[in-house]
Parts: structure tokens; C-alpha cells; sequence
């Protein structure tokens, strides 16, 4: 009888293991976690860089670039390139029924312009901004798309003088103010304060270098990517710019060796909820996946820097 019921034990758990097996299996063909997790069921970073959702978002052989969340982290939009030299096309998921959707491309534009690229969702959710531009990769402008019960809008190009330049990597503070790239201008940060919701003036944000910012929701601080001239390969790395008293900007701080690889760095976001910071890395093959980190490397930068600079 022992001997039965040991047997019967063995049949449970061997049945146990092959359910375990077959779940994983299941997980790993649908690539989309199931777990109620804004983030694509990942582990959450600390204060070293991790993969950001690999074989799901972060996927090798392409380039990912610019993430944004909505507010309530239930959306992903961001940017792939598919080879160098490839227009880019900004790709969406939803957390819906408990589940990740499969990222689509969006195509805001329907055509009208080759690539799209660097969305940024506002604070609200009300409305998406991204960069768009020519096959030749030319007239880059700030365009966006407004909300609607069933989707987007047609696109519409930003109305501002500031889209008479070549631009790119628009992202908002919290009061609407816009910070962007001017590559019409040596590829310096720019800013358009919001009068009215709309951008008629606009003007160099004066941080001494880089470009490809994201402003923090109360302008605080500023990241930005650089070439790291302290680099013999020049690679770019990212910085961060804080907000002094008398309103001027630090000078652009590097992120240090934790953050920064012996590869590129670019295109940081940081999270709606202000928890996570999100950039590309370049790897070995060239391509760029995407990376995050906490933003505690960020407020332990800050409390150093105001703590020597009383």
C-alpha cells in the first residue's frame, strides 16, 4: 500500500512539473506576459542598466529608440529601425484583459512622411508628439496626433516657427513648455515655453552641450546624450543637468560607468510615475536595444552635486 501511494507521489509531481513546463512553453511562444504588470511582467531595475523586455520589445538585429508610456503606464509607443539608413516607424502596445497586445506599427502619418520616430505621449494622454520626416531624412519636424474615442487623429505638423528649422526629440514639462533638438543648429536642446498652449517663441535652453533631451515634469533637471569627449572613441554617453536657484542650468553631469557603457547611450525617457529611466544602447552588431535603470542614479547625482556646490 506505502508503496502505492508512494507511486501516486510521483505521478503528481511529475504531472506538476510537466504543467510548469507546458505554462513556460505557452509564455515564451505567445512572447507577451500575462501578468498584471505595466511594465511587460519584467524584473524592475535597480541601479544597474538592465534589458528592457527582451524578445518582446528589446529584440536583436534592429534598433529600438524612444519609448513613452501613457500616464497610466497601460501604453507603449515607441520607435524602430529595422536596418541603419531605414526610415524609422513607431510601433504601439496596450496592456488589455490582463495581457500585453503584440506591437503594431501606428503609421500617424499614413504615408505622408517616410519616417516617424521619438513619440512622447503628454502628461495628460491626450496627445502624442513625435518627430517626422522625408525618405531623404530631411525636413525633420514636431508633429502630432490628438485623442479620439476610437483611436488618433490624422497627424497634424506642430504650427510653430520653431518647425522652420530642421527638429527632433520634442518632450514636454508638465506646463506644457517644450524641449527639443535643433539640428539646424549643431544639434544643440532648444525650448519653446507654452504661451496658451501654443509655441510662437522659441530659444536655446543654454546647457553647454547635447542633444536628444527629455525635461523633467517640473523642469528640475534635463538629460541629454553627448559624445563623451573624455572618450578616445567618442562614444556617446548621457548626462543630466540640474536646476540651480538662480535658474540657470549645471553644467551637463555624466551619468557615471554604472549607467554609461563602453557603447553609445541615447534618447533617454523617463517613466510617467518618475521611477524608471529609459535609453538605447548600442551592442556589438551595431543595432540599439532598449535599457532601463531607477532614477535614484539620477537623485543621488543631484544630492552630491548641491551638497559640493553649497
Amino acid at each position: 500500500m506505502k508503496n502505492h501511494h508512494f507511486l501516486q507521489l510521483i505521478i503528481v509531481f511529475i504531472l506538476f512539473l510537466s504543467a510548469c513546463k507546458s505554462n513556460t512553453q505557452v509564455l515564451k511562444d505567445n512572447r507577451l506576459p500575462t501578468l498584471e504588470s505595466p511594465y511587460f511582467g519584467q524584473k524592475l531595475p535597480s541601479l544597474v542598466p538592465e534589458i528592457f523586455a527582451p524578445d518582446i520589445i528589446s529584440i536583436a538585429g534592429r534598433h529600438e529608440m524612444g519609448v513613452s508610456f501613457s500616464p497610466d503606464l497601460d501604453e507603449m509607443y515607441f520607435a524602430v529601425q529595422k536596418k541603419t539608413g531605414m526610415p524609422a516607424e513607431i510601433y504601439f502596445s496596450k496592456f488589455k484583459s490582463e495581457k500585453w497586445t503584440a506591437p503594431k506599427i501606428v503609421n500617424f502619418t499614413k504615408g505622408k512622411k517616410a519616417g516617424e520616430m521619438k513619440p512622447q505621449v503628454s502628461y495628460d494622454g491626450k496627445y502624442i508628439y513625435f518627430t517626422a520626416y522625408n525618405t531623404d531624412f530631411m525636413d525633420s519636424s514636431i508633429w502630432y496626433v490628438k485623442r479620439l474615442n476610437n483611436g488618433w487623429s490624422d497627424a497634424i505638423k506642430l504650427d510653430s516657427p520653431l518647425n522652420e528649422h530642421e527638429v527632433m526629440t520634442s518632450t514636454f514639462a508638465k506646463n506644457g513648455d517644450l524641449y527639443y533638438t535643433n539640428i539646424s543648429k549643431r544639434f544643440r536642446t532648444y525650448y519653446a515655453p507654452n504661451i496658451n498652449g501654443k509655441y510662437p517663441k522659441f530659444q536655446e535652453a543654454e546647457i553647454e552641450f547635447g542633444g536628444h533631451p527629455f525635461i523633467s515634469p517640473s523642469q528640475d533637471y534635463l538629460i541629454v546624450d553627448a559624445r563623451n569627449r573624455e572618450d578616445k572613441n567618442q562614444k556617446a554617453d548621457l548626462y543630466v543637468s540640474f536646476k540651480k536657484k538662480d535658474s540657470s542650468w549645471t553644467k551637463p553631469i555624466n551619468l557615471g560607468i554604472t549607467v554609461n557603457s563602453t557603447f553609445d547611450e541615447r534618447s533617454p525617457n523617463v517613466t510617467p510615475d518618475g521611477k524608471y529611466l529609459i535609453f538605447s544602447r548600442r551592442s556589438k552588431d551595431k543595432t540599439m536595444n532598449l535599457y532601463w535603470v531607477s532614477t535614484e542614479v539620477i537623485s543621488k547625482l543631484k544630492t552630491a552635486y548641491f551638497k559640493n556646490n553649497k
